[in-house]
């Protein structure tokens, strides 16, 4: 396995290859990008929809099949983002998303195979650029280009995401080694391979600690949480959101999951490479649905170190004391970092007073309940020690 197989590399991981100010949309999308630009504005207003109602409506099933995929992807985030706050930036939710936003959204999602809201890769991946080329993807180097309403907690929500995407990269450059490792049956190496591992975790889970430093809870609930939901099992939209001009949903209303942490692709990788098995729970059955929500090749990349890893059967054959503390060092980092999403979990939204249909403290943004499945999964992480 090469990262580069999957539009991956060892020091931006599942990260885009380019930076969204990089890549210019044609001029077709001037409206839309200065809406997606000026959105913190028209939130403001109150009466977000009336001025979303405006924007032309494209027609972009034929552009959408044979633009760059760069393009593509950056188009996805500015529609994704006025799709979101059209449905939830104003107090009642609408049961229709209009044809300015539905066929233009669901043309982008068709090419890349992903469903027609906002991803985590809209939100997160595709989503940063640097400050200073030179330097590295890091905290004090990175900014959040789309927004919702903006600000110093929103804003640092998904940096936050973006710089552990970043310092996982070179374990995901690892994990590809550690299979090659494992076919040679090198235990010396493979030993090696899950100690270097092992630093770069401390390095991920430092950057997670981070998160309440600029992102308060009561902010997050307020100010960032509620844009974010999917219209799946969501007492708001009951009936799901009807994608108005959009011929193959037959005018019925669709549910489609909402962007969520648990969409990006680091720990389901982990999961594959150290032969994780989780038992039948909602939690599961949801993030085997999430697949679906991932990048292609995203996906792909989980499947195949699923397919390939056979790391954690070799480190139990081979008998050798030093590659089983490895293994279980490394393991035991993934639970840690488990352990603290439990922990956001508990503090950024299951504490927060519910203020209102479709920003229950009880489901997470993709619309399941959490906090129980979430501690039975760090368990079963746990669990895979030998």
């Amino acid at each position: 396995m090469k990262l580069s197989d999957y539009d991956m590399s060892a020091s931006r991981g599942f990260l885009s290859h380019f930076e969204i100010v990089d890549i210019d949309l044609p001029d077709i999308f001037a409206p839309v990008v200065e809406a997606a630009e000026n959105l913190s504005g028209l939130m403001t207003t109150g009466r977000v929809r009336h001025w979303l109602e405006q924007l032309p409506t494209l027609d972009l099933t034929d552009w959408a099949a044979n633009a760059p995929e760069e393009q593509v992807r950056v188009a996805m985030v500015r529609y994704s983002f006025l799709v979101q706050a059209y449905v939830w930036g104003e107090s009642d939710a609408p049961t229709t998303l209009p044809a300015n936003l539905a066929r233009p959204m669901v043309a982008l999602a068709d090419r890349l195979d992903q469903a027609p809201l906002l991803p985590y890769s809209g939100y997160v991946l595709d989503n940063w650029a640097r400050l200073d080329r030179d330097q590295k993807i890091d905290l004090d180097n990175v900014y959040m280009v789309q927004n919702f309403y903006g600000g110093a907690d929103e804003n640092w929500f998904v940096l936050i995401h973006v710089a552990i995407e970043a310092a996982a990269a070179p374990i995901l450059d690892l994990a590809c080694r550690l299979v090659d490792a494992v076919q040679a049956e090198d235990t010396t190496r493979t030993t090696a391979l899950l100690e270097e591992m092992h630093g770069h975790w401390d390095t991920v889970n430092a950057i997670f600690d981070r998160m309440p430093d600029r992102c308060d809870p009561y902010i997050y609930y307020q100010r960032v949480r509620p844009y974010i939901h999917g219209w799946a099992n969501n007492p708001a939209l009951p009936d799901g959101l009807i994608y108005e001009g959009v011929e193959k949903y037959e005018s019925k209303g669709q549910a489609f999951r909402g962007q969520t942490g648990s969409q990006s692709s680091i720990v389901p990788s982990m999961d594959a490479l150290f032969q994780v098995q989780h038992g039948n729970d909602p939690l599961r059955s949801f993030l085997d649905e999430l697949h679906a929500y991932r990048p292609v090749r995203h996906r792909r990349f989980i499947e195949d170190l699923r397919e390939h890893s056979k790391l954690r059967e070799f480190a139990i054959a081979s008998g050798d004391a030093a590659l089983r503390n490895a293994f279980n060092a490394a393991v035991e980092q993934v639970a840690r970092f488990r352990t603290r999403h439990l922990e956001y979990a508990a503090s950024y939204i299951n504490k927060q007073a519910v203020t209102g249909k479709g920003n229950d403290t009880e489901v997470g943004t993709g619309g399941t309940p959490f906090m129980k499945y979430l501690k039975k999964h760090r368990d079963e992480n746990r669990a895979q020690t030998i």
